[in-house]
């Protein structure tokens, strides 16, 4: 892998959390970023990921951020043009997001992440258990600092890069359709094309196949990234963003009642609710509709409104498929009532065989379906970086490219990772992401179905969320 770096950066780089992201992320920003290694430093929960972060002599605090000792802690580690890399769980993006914001400290984070107990605390309303509502909580600070230093809450890969593959999946429809296309250059128009396309559906569409060796074993939850993390999120709401042309409200659906009313959530955890979707290699299959960033951006960020009221958007969804481990975990968890397992592993060294695909499926155009995204194998994956598998490495590539970006962008205030330059991300992250590829499908989620028992479908539009979902 050529090591030319992508920028140099004099501040400081503090990485707070440093699992299995943190762990495959180091590597590629210690290649790709010119900044002396004593400049960056790792504060964290517990001793993962000392003996890697010792391989590159990087400075490695165990010390866990709380409520009462994070602003202490930090204070003589940041300062105005530093950077903080938060990989961390438990730990509130939010009061970190304001803490940055108030020294000019750049900051990134993969996921919005609340205080420790609050995904678990039935007496909270769902919606403020929600991605929906963490992301507003975190917008509100937007609004008290107008202006500030780039602060992107959701960017590895999906949140992340999965808004790059969707915008770069608009442009290629729309050449096929239409011929040479002028690129967007404004929230607006983006949204305008998708509009003008007739895209309807959305979907983050993942299927895992990594396979290690020993298996799962019985009482112990086995994922290839954050067991504590997919779990987390797993436990919340699912959560999806709802388009302007579904006609089949959910029946156990809720909107939230405040903020930018782009998304909905079901009454129920994102580990019980299953959906199908499509992949190139997998083609058909069910996924799980965890809530994720990218299911309210997206859908945020493509509406159009006319005099204040929306008459378009796109529904949009994860639809994860983990590694078959990972299923197998989750239905033990499920039959526990959503208890974690005493027992938990993060697959690495001991995978042997498999590829993480990853991408966007874009449904409802005149071409019908179209996927575009990572097809990366553990074996490439291997090759590429150190401390990775494919998942981990998936997401490594979106930090770095998100990282790059702000640096080369200070001052961008609280963004979306819809709002970055989705072209210079991409061209940093292409070198860790194996086969990227665009593949056109005539899946609907109605092709092959009701062969062996009659189902209540919506047959005069396959694109309704109605027909995804399986009850």
């Amino acid at each position: 892998m050529d090591d030319k770096k992508h920028v140099n950066y004099q501040g400081r780089l503090v990485f707070v959390g440093f699992g299995s992201v943190g762990q495959g992320a180091l590597p590629l920003i210690l290649r790709h970023i010119g900044m002396p290694r004593d400049r960056i430093s790792i504060i964290t929960a517990d001793d993962r990921g000392r003996e890697e972060a010792g391989h590159y002599g990087i400075k490695f605090i165990v010390n866990p951020l709380t409520r009462e000792n994070h602003v202490k802690e930090l204070e003589p580690m940041l300062g105005k043009g530093d950077f903080m890399l938060n990989l961390s769980v438990d730990v509130s993006s939010a009061a970190l997001i304001e803490y940055c914001l108030q020294r000019g400290v750049m900051y990134l984070d993969t996921c919005i992440e609340p205080w420790h107990g609050m995904y678990t605390d039935g007496s909270l309303p769902p919606t403020r258990r929600s991605n929906y509502g963490l992301r507003e909580d975190v917008f509100e600070l937007r609004r008290k600092y107008p202006a500030g230093p780039t602060i992107i809450p959701t960017h590895g890969a999906n949140p992340g890069l999965v808004s790059h593959w969707v915008k770069q999946g608009l442009v290629n429809i729309a050449r096929d359709v239409w011929g040479d296309v002028k690129i967007p250059g404004t929230r607006e128009e983006w949204a305008h094309l998708a509009m003008k396309l007739g895209v309807k559906v959305i979907h983050c569409a993942e299927r895992d196949t990594q396979v290690a060796d020993p298996r799962k074993q019985r009482f112990e939850f086995c994922n290839t990234w954050s067991v504590d993390g997919f779990v987390s999120e797993g436990r919340q709401p699912s959560e999806l963003g709802w388009g302007t042309h579904e006609k089949h409200f959910p029946p156990d659906g809720h909107r939230h009642g405040y903020g930018c009313d782009a998304a909905i959530y079901l009454g129920r955890p994102g580990m019980s609710v299953r959906v199908r979707s499509w992949t190139p290699t997998e083609g058909s299959y069910q996924g799980f509709m965890i809530t994720h960033g990218e299911a309210i951006s997206i859908s945020d960020y493509f509406t159009v409104r006319e005099n204040g009221k929306a008459i378009y958007r796109p529904t949009c969804h994860y639809a994860y498929h983990p590694c078959d481990d990972a299923v197998l975990s989750n239905h033990e968890i499920a039959g526990k009532n959503w208890v974690l397992q005493p027992k938990w592993r993060i697959l690495m060294d001991e995978i042997f065989d498999g590829v993480d695909e990853l991408g966007a499926l874009l449904m409802g155009h005149p071409r019908n379906a179209y996927w575009y995204g990572s097809q990366l194998s553990i074996r490439e994956a291997r090759k590429l970086a150190p401390y990775n598998n494919a998942t981990s490495l998936q997401v490594a590539a979106g930090v770095l490219g998100a990282v790059v970006w702000a640096i080369e962008n200070p001052a961008a205030g609280i963004i979306d990772p819809d709002d970055v330059d989705y072209r210079r991300v991409l061209d940093i992250a292409a070198p860790y992401l194996g086969n990227v590829v665009g593949v056109y499908s005539d899946w609907t989620p109605l092709k092959d179905r009701g062969w062996l028992f009659p189902e209540d479908v919506d047959e005069t539009d396959p694109w309704q969320f109605k027909n995804f979902r399986v009850v």
